[in-house]
């Protein structure tokens, strides 16, 4: 697949509404409050920015400049129905930022909407479970391969064609069809359930969809976090597992202007999330090992972490568009399984590279 740059920025905001559209004695009908975070993803063309390098602060300063008058309002006095598919609506139609992928708004933690230019929604909610587990088929020594345990998240992307309408599927849908999973899930040993008797990620992905999407066909994903920095996705046909970490390092934009605070020596704590699609193992039950992926990258990582990123040899300007090609193509030989990196300079804000046949999966 043709290789895909996007510049991502997240901005929040604060504000009040009411949801008529939804049952009556629905506790959303009532006047309350949500912290917000609004989203955009966009394929910015070239000299969009004030300068080269300068895409993710100026994507950042035009998302912020959208939603501010929606900041410590009350959004129906904005929008008749103020959902957060219509919010999305609302962002996407003021944005004036030329290529525009999706527009997302979150109105939880643990939910939320992400609009695209065809009216098509990925509506999402987040759910948590506590359990044990160990990996049987892993190879003797293997941390793994101990019970052990973890604090599960999973998130379930339902797509649907909103055709004007207010919203797409009631969040409280999604945890009625999330509520026996999490039943068989919750304080278990997933080992002793059937159909996990090797409970990777990815079969715990699988197990999942394979539950819930026959009672919500518009399932499109189903996200599952390991831990924090390490999960997969499923689709129903493909598994993309993810392994994110973390660098703290000073840069320097030289082509910004020279009055420019960017030209100054500066720094990030930057968010790195490498993605791998790969076959399923069907003996060790994942694609690629999270371990191997750190292992394989650590070289990479070693000269990131806690250096001057305008310094690194054959890199040709620190930003984050060119850091990314520059990781790809530092890691290209021993992680070939690679399709997408985002780099985050801060929360929300930084960029995507993609290279896959699947396309950019949603944030996460």
């Amino acid at each position: 697949m043709t290789e895909r740059l996007f510049h991502v920025a997240a901005v929040p905001f604060e504000a009040a509404r009411r949801v008529s559209v939804l049952p009556a004695g629905h506790r959303s009908r009532r006047l309350h409050g949500h912290g917000f975070v609004a989203r955009v993803r966009a394929e910015l063309p070239a000299a969009w920015a004030p300068f080269p390098g300068g895409e993710t602060e100026a994507l950042t300063r035009a998302l912020k400049g959208c939603v501010e008058p929606l900041d410590y309002s009350d959004l129906n006095g904005h929008l008749p129905v103020p959902t957060d598919e219509n919010l999305a609506r609302w962002v996407r139609g003021r944005l004036a930022v030329p290529g525009i992928d999706t527009v997302g708004v979150q109105s939880t933690l643990d939910q939320g909407a992400d609009l695209d230019g065809a009216e098509q929604v990925q509506v999402w909610r987040r759910f948590r479970f506590e359990a044990a587990h160990r990996l049987p088929n892993v190879p003797e020594g293997h941390p793994c391969g101990r019970m052990h345990g973890h604090g599960f998240e999973v998130i379930l992307h339902a797509k649907q064609d909103l055709a004007g309408a207010d919203m797409g599927i009631d969040f409280d849908r999604l945890q009625a069809i999330w509520a026996p999973v999490h039943a068989e899930l919750d304080l278990a040993c997933l080992n002793e359930v059937a159909g996990l008797e090797n409970p990777t990620s990815e079969m715990l992905a699988r197990w999942i969809w394979e539950r819930v999407q026959p009672v919500l066909p518009a399932l499109s994903c189903v996200t599952v976090f390991e831990t924090q920095t390490a999960g997969c996705h499923y689709d129903g046909q493909h598994y993309r597992i993810w392994k994110e970490q973390r660098f703290e390092s000073a840069v320097r934009l030289v082509r910004a202007p020279v009055d420019h605070p960017r030209r100054r020596l500066h720094g990030h704590s930057y968010l790195l999330r490498l993605h791998l699609t790969a076959p399923l193992d069907e003996v060790l039950g994942w694609t690629v090992d999270y371990g191997d992926v750190k292992v394989l990258f650590r070289p990479v990582y070693d000269r990131l972490d806690h250096h001057r990123l305008d310094e690194l040899p054959r890199l040709r300007h620190p930003d984050p568009a060119n850091l990314l090609l520059w990781i790809r193509e530092e890691v290209a030989a021993v992680l070939p399984q690679l399709d997408r990196i985002d780099l985050h300079e801060t929360r929300g804000c930084g960029a995507i590279l993609c290279w896959s046949e699947l396309g950019p999966t949603l944030p996460l």
